[in-house]
């Protein structure tokens, strides 16, 4: 029989649930465990932890629970760990598990894999002119800086593993790095071998979201039976790049193409530029395919050489930033929180102007239970309920400054809306606003460096490059279909899945058909500048705001790539949704022109 690896998916953020770990070990059968703790918001929070206390900088989310917790039955089993908990301190990551493994007895070979973090190279990088590959804003001031890390491919993984690592703990790598690298050290690919690369990187980006590839997250979700147990993913990959996706027996969720479907469209823009440190993945071909029960098949990765360069991640502090949440409730509950909000807002700028302090530079209400974040596609009837919650942000560049709206925020309590019932879940807080910077550059001037035992490697990138986009022959963009006689409006959610999710300052929205037959009037409903329209409100303050639509014949799916439309995104944005996390629900309520005779549910 041919070599199969299996790697289980037990993590996909710093905070996931502590269970994917052991449910995998009970039925997973697995040869490795991947664990993604890291996304550029964790980066920013990991520098203020490293700068107030210098043996921190990782995720203890790791060592204490999942490491802890499990590892008897990972030595007995022979599973290998690879995980990017290492953060912006991988060796305190390593010191700490050594000293948990030998209380309990045990041993590991533990690698470690640094070079990423460049914050010793600031100044030298603050006078190279660079500037922000999506603004053209100029580099941070280096005081201000929290991380800044070069985003590292699976090339050192994979060396670590033939060293002869149990565990690998690695800073800043691109996500599905933590499956490639296992991949390229079982099967013995190399980087000329671009369809497994990419095949391998998109069995990495289906797991590395935990159990959004398990029923998480997904459209149809009243078909996901039991939330509580819901299984971790596990797949099964082969040599030629093709793998099949599944869960541990016994556990809930749901494995289904349309499920997988979604988190392969999760947070990608050009499908076909996929652009990671090892390929440039093309996933337009992309096949998902029932093969049994709980079991898909997933084949088609197409890959292009790498660029060459490695993309650099800087996050730094800009300012402070306020958010409180205040209930209101009653009759025109919507109404009378607006105002509230705006009459503070009102004072404190007030109080600003009385202390010779700049004005806030942002502000935002959003009035939670009236459909805030719908923009002008909120329901009337929205307006008419008779609870919300007025949540008020507000950023300056001083912390101080902001002190006054916390000194102030709870005073309408007795002077202003009738049925403000104080905050919740204590008084809020300010905090510092993230922003990310992010640049490319050559990859070859990054080498990594692979620690093991007594034991140092050096892994140095080749240049690479190669990719030539030009030579990238995209999918026909079909004309659309004539309408008929009898036409019927449906709701999109009728007709497709969608998922959403975000990269910086932009979200995309993968739109898979239920029914190939659908495609055609799906993609005439959802034109460029319809999405312009129906998302008006998230390009508020957007220079050069952009809606672009790519096919995805493969899995009868579109994807569209809305660009400056989070508001600076993540930690830098005021918006109730940074994330992207409701777009594509947001966007499933639009109608669109089918045929009767095609139209479901009637």
């Amino acid at each position: 029989m041919s070599k199969i690896i299996r790697i289980g998916g037990a993590g996909g953020f710093l905070g996931d649930s502590s269970v994917a770990a052991p449910q995998l070990l009970r039925g997973g059968n697995l040869d490795y465990m991947i664990l993604d703790y890291l996304a550029e918001a964790t980066m920013s929070s990991l520098g203020q932890l490293r700068a107030a206390r210098p043996d921190q900088g990782y995720a203890r989310d790791f060592t204490e629970w999942v490491w802890k917790d499990n590892l008897r039955e990972l030595k007995a089993q022979g599973v290998r760990i690879v995980t990017n908990a290492g953060g912006l301190n991988p060796r305190a990551c390593r010191a700490r598990m050594e000293e948990l493994a030998a209380a309990a007895g045990l041993s590991f070979r533990i690698a470690v894999i640094e070079g990423d973090d460049l914050a010793g190279q600031l100044p030298d990088l603050a006078t190279r002119g660079l500037t922000e590959m999506f603004t053209d804003a100029p580099f941070p001031d280096p005081a201000k800086v929290f991380s800044a890390n070069a985003y590292f491919g699976a090339g050192p993984i994979a060396a670590a593993l033939a060293a002869g690592a149990d565990m690998v703990i690695t800073g800043r790598v691109v996500d599905s790095a933590l499956t490639l690298g296992p991949l390229m050290h079982e099967f013995g690919w190399t980087e000329a071998d671009h369809d497994r690369l990419s095949a391998g990187s998109l069995a990495g980006h289906v797991i590395e979201c935990g159990a959004q590839a398990t029923g998480g997250l997904f459209t149809d979700w009243e078909d996901v039976p039991d939330w509580a147990h819901i299984g971790y993913p596990v797949i099964e990959c082969h040599a030629n790049g093709d793998f099949i996706v599944t869960k541990p027996p016994g556990t809930g969720g749901l494995v289904s193409p349309a499920a997988v479907a979604e988190q392969i469209l999760y947070e990608v823009g050009d499908p076909q530029g996929y652009a990671l440190p090892d390929v440039i993945c093309d996933f337009t071909e992309v096949r998902v395919e029932a093969a049994g029960e709980h079991r898909v098949l997933v084949t088609g990765a197409k890959g292009y050489p790498a660029s060459g360069q490695y993309k650099v991640c800087v996050t730094w502090g800009d300012g402070h930033r306020f958010i409180g949440a205040m209930p209101v409730v009653g009759r025109d509950a919507a109404r009378k929180a607006q105002r509230q909000a705006e009459a503070l807002i009102e004072r404190v700028g007030e109080m600003l102007r009385d202390r010779n302090l700049p004005p806030l530079r942002d502000q935002r209400v959003e009035i939670l239970g009236a459909e805030a974040s719908y923009g002008a596609n909120a329901t009337p009837q929205a307006q008419a309920v008779r609870e919300v919650v007025a949540r008020i942000g507000a950023e300056h560049d001083g912390a101080a400054a902001l002190g006054l709206m916390m000194r102030e925020f709870a005073s309408p309590t007795t002077s202003m809306s009738v049925g403000t019932t104080g905050w919740f879940g204590g008084a809020p807080t300010i905090t510092p606003v993230a922003r990310v910077f992010s640049i490319l550059l050559p990859r070859e001037g990054f080498p990594a460096t692979v620690s093991i035992g007594d034991q140092t490697l050096t892994v140095t990138p080749t240049a690479g490059g190669g990719y030539d986009p030009a030579k990238v022959i995209a999918p026909p963009r079909p004309a659309d279909p004539e309408p008929e006689a009898d036409m019927v409006t449906v709701p999109l959610v009728d007709l497709a899945w969608a998922r959403s999710g975000d990269k910086g300052d932009a979200f995309n929205i993968g739109v898979i058909a239920r029914d190939p037959a659908y495609l055609p009037w799906i993609r005439a409903g959802l034109s460029e500048t319809r999405m312009r329209t129906w998302f008006a409100h998230e390009f508020e303050g957007a220079v050069n705001p952009k809606v672009v639509r790519y096919e995805l014949p493969g899995m009868t799916a579109l994807n569209l790539h809305f660009i400056q439309a989070l508001g600076g995104g993540q930690f830098s944005s005021l918006r109730l949704d940074p994330l992207a996390k409701g777009k594509a629900q947001q966007l499933l309520d639009i109608g669109i022109d089918v045929p009767r005779a095609l139209a479901p549910r009637l």
